[in-house]
C-alpha cells in the first residue's frame, strides 16, 4: 500500500522534480502550470536582489484575495438594508469569519502597494526596454502591466464601499466626486458608476458586481497574458553579458549565466507564496479591519477623506483649487483628473521616448538612465509624501495638524 501511494505521488509530482535535464525539459512542456516558465532564467534575474520577486508577491496577493473574497460571498448581503449587519455577523457570529474578512482587505491593500513597487523595480532596470539579440515585446507588457496597476486600484476601490458604515460610504463619496469635475464627460460618468446622484442602492449594487465580477475576470485575463508575453519574451529582462546573446543553441557547457526553469523557478514561487501568505497572516492577527457606525447621509464625517490610495489626489485638489476674486480655478479637476491622467498617460508612453542604450535593459539605476530615474523618484516620493501628510496632518475642515495634536479621527484606515 505504501508504495502504491508513493509510486502515484512520484507521478503526480515529477514534473516538479525532475532527475535529469532530459526530463525537466520534458515536465516544461507536458505540464499545463510549468509551460508558463522559459526553458532557462538568467541567474540574475532569479536572485532575490534583482527583482524581490513582486511580480510573484502580487499574484499571490490576488489570489489571497481571490480566495477570501469568494468564501465572503457566501455570507454577504448586498443590500444597504443589511450589507452592515452582514459584515458584523462575519467578524462576530461566523466561526474565523474575522480571518477571511482581514485576510482579504489586508492582501487588498498590500498588492496596491506592491502592484505599485513591482512597476518602480521594472522601471528602475528598465526592464520595459527590448532584449538584446531577442525579439521581443516588453514594451506591450508594459502597457499591461499599467493596466494592472489602473485595475489594482479600481478592486481595492469598489471593494471599499462594501462593508457600508461611515468610513467606507464617505470616502467612497470624495472620491466619486473627484471624477465627476471632469468637463463635459464627468457628470455621465458620475452617475454611471453610482447608478443615480447619490450614493444608494444602486450604488452598492454596481461596485459589488464591478468588485466581484467584472474587475477580476479582467484581472485575471491580463495577469494571464502578462505572464504568457513574459515566457514568450524569454523570461525577466536581466543578462549578465549583453554581448553575449540569449540564445537556445548555445551549449549547456557555455552556459554559465543561466538555470533550468524547471524545478528551480517552481521552488521559488512556492517559497514566495508560503511567505506572503504569512505576512498577510501576521497582518491580519495584529491590526483589525475598521468597521465603523452604520453609513448614513444624516450627517458628513469631518474630515471625509478618500480611500488611502487616492489621498494624493484629494491632497492635489486643495492645492490646485484656485480662488482670485470670482475667478475660481477647478482643483477637482486640475488636481483630481488633469494631473494624474497626464502621469498615467507619461508613463505608459515613456518606453517609446526612453533612448538609453541597449546595455541598460535590465541593470538597476544604470547610469545613462539618470535624469529619468531622478524624475520618477521625484514623482514617486511626492505622491507617498502626500499620501502620507494627507492621512496623518489633515484634520477638522482640512486643517492642517501636527500628527500627535491633530483630533483623532476612529477608523481612519
Amino acid at each position: 500500500m505504501r508504495k502504491t501511494i508513493k509510486s502515484l505521488w512520484l507521478k503526480l509530482t515529477w514534473a516538479f522534480n525532475p532527475d535529469t535535464i532530459k526530463e525537466a525539459y520534458r515536465a516544461r512542456i507536458k505540464n499545463f502550470f510549468l509551460h508558463w516558465f522559459p526553458p532557462k532564467v538568467t541567474k540574475r534575474s532569479f536572485s532575490w536582489s534583482y527583482s524581490f520577486w513582486l511580480g510573484t508577491i502580487s499574484a499571490v496577493l490576488f489570489l489571497i484575495t481571490l480566495v477570501t473574497g469568494v468564501a465572503l460571498m457566501f455570507i454577504y448581503i448586498p443590500s444597504i438594508r443589511q450589507a452592515y449587519w452582514s459584515i458584523e455577523d462575519i467578524e462576530f457570529i461566523t466561526h474565523y469569519g474575522w480571518l477571511l474578512r482581514y485576510s482579504h482587505r489586508w492582501a487588498g491593500h498590500l498588492m496596491v502597494v506592491v502592484v505599485f513597487l513591482h512597476m518602480m523595480r521594472v522601471f528602475y532596470t528598465a526592464s520595459y526596454r527590448e532584449t538584446p539579440g531577442r525579439d521581443s515585446h516588453r514594451y506591450v507588457n508594459w502597457v499591461v502591466g499599467v493596466i494592472l496597476l489602473l485595475a489594482t486600484l479600481f478592486l481595492a476601490f469598489t471593494g471599499y464601499l462594501l462593508p457600508w458604515d461611515q468610513l467606507s460610504m464617505w470616502a467612497v463619496t470624495v472620491a466619486t466626486a473627484i471624477g465627476r469635475t471632469t468637463p463635459v464627460i464627468g457628470e455621465t460618468l458620475y452617475r454611471m458608476l453610482v447608478g443615480g446622484t447619490t450614493i444608494d442602492q444602486a450604488t452598492l449594487i454596481r461596485f459589488y458586481t464591478f468588485h466581484c465580477i467584472a474587475v477580476p475576470v479582467v484581472v485575471i485575463l491580463l495577469i494571464s497574458y502578462h505572464l504568457w508575453r513574459i515566457r514568450k519574451d524569454g523570461g525577466l529582462a536581466s543578462t549578465v553579458h549583453h554581448d553575449v546573446p540569449l540564445d537556445e543553441s548555445i551549449s549547456e557547457a557555455e552556459d554559465t549565466s543561466r538555470v533550468l526553469a524547471v524545478p528551480a523557478v517552481p521552488r521559488r514561487i512556492f517559497l514566495v507564496t508560503i511567505a506572503t501568505w504569512v505576512v498577510v497572516l501576521v497582518a491580519t492577527l495584529l491590526f483589525r479591519a475598521p468597521l465603523l457606525e452604520p453609513a448614513t447621509q444624516a450627517w458628513t464625517p469631518n474630515p471625509a477623506k478618500a480611500p488611502w490610495y487616492f489621498l494624493w489626489l484629494q491632497e492635489l485638489i486643495s492645492y490646485t483649487t484656485i480662488k482670485i476674486g470670482h475667478f475660481v480655478i477647478n482643483g477637482g479637476f486640475v488636481g483630481g483628473v488633469f494631473v494624474p491622467a497626464v502621469l498615467f498617460i507619461a508613463l505608459a508612453v515613456w518606453p517609446s521616448i526612453d533612448n538609453s542604450p541597449n546595455d541598460s535593459t535590465g541593470i538597476w539605476f544604470h547610469r545613462t538612465r539618470l535624469w529619468q530615474n531622478v524624475l520618477f523618484t521625484v514623482i514617486c516620493l511626492t505622491i507617498v509624501f502626500q499620501i502620507l501628510f494627507s492621512y496623518y496632518c489633515r484634520g477638522p475642515y482640512w486643517h492642517v495638524y501636527w500628527p500627535w495634536n491633530r483630533p483623532e479621527i476612529p477608523g481612519r484606515f
